[in-house]
């Protein structure tokens, strides 16, 4: 295990912060074990950096969800956010014993966490100012619902994570960036999907080891209001501590005017109806990890799966920004593998990617097996 623990923090603090003298890192670590906190701050310090940390337990957060007020998450918001402010860089190690432990947070109570705590620290502060990542950690929950035993799940985890080849993906994600970045419009097709929009104008940003562990994604975002269709996802996906699945979305000129599901429905247009740009896009990306093969419900390995895309109702990031406000970023995954139903996707009426592989000649590097043996 102490091998794992170090090449995973080795790749966190050489690779994806890339720490220099002088920086200041946060380390958020929600139930992880101590001995790998204590390896992160280890490597931070060799690399010259000043470590912090903070330590929280999901059991403690639902308790100070439930109780919130107002002025509670306001004071908290603004706290957290002065922190934020004094990092050059943060790396969020999150485990979860119980992925549905905020399920009976008061809806009311979640928005005020979301509007006062999330949006001003990390949507204004960490995500556009510092250098940052963010991981799940491999506890038996996660096993649970991948469906596999938990040793052989924390080799997967740490081969998905630690064991990709990043240089070589970020090599690989280059002619998709160029592609991408020429491209209008784009259609999206397979089982109950028919999508369009355009992308032109917007960034295109390859990710390959940066902010997400595991990683593999390139992304960029619709223009606001050229959405229009309808699509199925094919992955579920947890959100405020609910399991949604076979989530069905129709637009009109980039907003969703139709979402169902198998269950939780409600909820479903709850969360889309918390504020104007929930209802709107603000992120599609490509997924492209070549051992991330199959949805085990947990958003920072699914959005990775090789063959998948998915589409973000909510708030825009700065790097590829179309004008999209919200207190909401939902990633909703659709794999197009052929056991999920396979699928189409064009760039301006060429077809780029049928049933999860690249087609076009200059991008089968980034196919499983030419990434995967990188």
């Amino acid at each position: 295990m102490n091998t794992y623990y170090n090449r995973l923090a080795d790749t966190i603090v050489r690779h994806s912060l890339k720490v220099l003298p002088g920086d200041n890192v946060l380390v958020e670590a929600t139930d992880i074990p101590d001995a790998f906190t204590t390896t992160l701050i280890d490597r931070i310090a060799a690399a010259e950096g000043r470590p912090h940390a903070l330590t929280q337990s999901q059991k403690v957060q639902r308790s100070l969800y439930r109780a919130a007020t107002e002025e509670q998450m306001t004071l908290l918001g603004q706290i957290e956010r002065r922190r934020m402010e004094a990092m050059q860089c943060y790396v969020g190690v999150r485990g979860s014993h119980n992925p549905s432990e905020t399920s009976d947070v008061p809806r009311d109570r979640m928005n005020l966490y979301e509007r006062h705590v999330w949006t001003p620290v990390h949507g204004q502060v960490r995500v556009p100012k510092t250098r940052w990542v963010v991981l799940r950690w491999p506890h038996p929950s996660m096993a649970q619902a991948a469906r596999m035993s938990t040793d052989a799940f924390e080799e997967y985890y740490f081969r998905v994570c630690a064991g990709v080849d990043y240089d070589a993906m970020a090599t690989a994600l280059e002619p998709l960036h160029e592609l991408m970045d020429q491209t209008d419009r784009v259609r999206i097709t397979g089982p109950g999907t028919d999508l369009s929009f355009s992308i032109h104008g917007i960034p295109t940003v390859p990710c390959a080891g940066g902010c997400n562990l595991p990683d593999g994604e390139i992304f960029t975002a619709p223009v606001r209001d050229s959405v229009n269709g309808t699509i199925r996802f094919s992955a579920p996906s947890l959100q405020r501590g609910r399991t949604f699945e076979q989530i069905e979305l129709e637009f009109r000129q980039g907003k969703i005017v139709a979402a169902r599901c198998s269950q939780n429905v409600g909820e479903l247009n709850s969360i889309l109806d918390m504020d104007e740009g929930a209802r709107y896009i603000g992120e599609w990306s490509l997924g492209v990890n070549p051992f991330v093969t199959a949805a085990i419900g947990d958003t920072l390995f699914d959005e990775k799966i090789a063959g998948s895309f998915h589409l973000t109702p909510g708030r825009a990031y700065d790097e590829a920004d179309n004008g999209n406000r919200s207190d909401l970023h939902w990633d909703l995954v659709c794999i197009q593998r052929p056991e999920c139903g396979g699928g189409e996707i064009r760039f301006d009426d060429v077809l780029v990617r049928k049933d999860g592989l690249f087609v076009l000649p200059q991008l089968a590097g980034l196919n499983p097996d030419a990434l995967g043996k990188a």
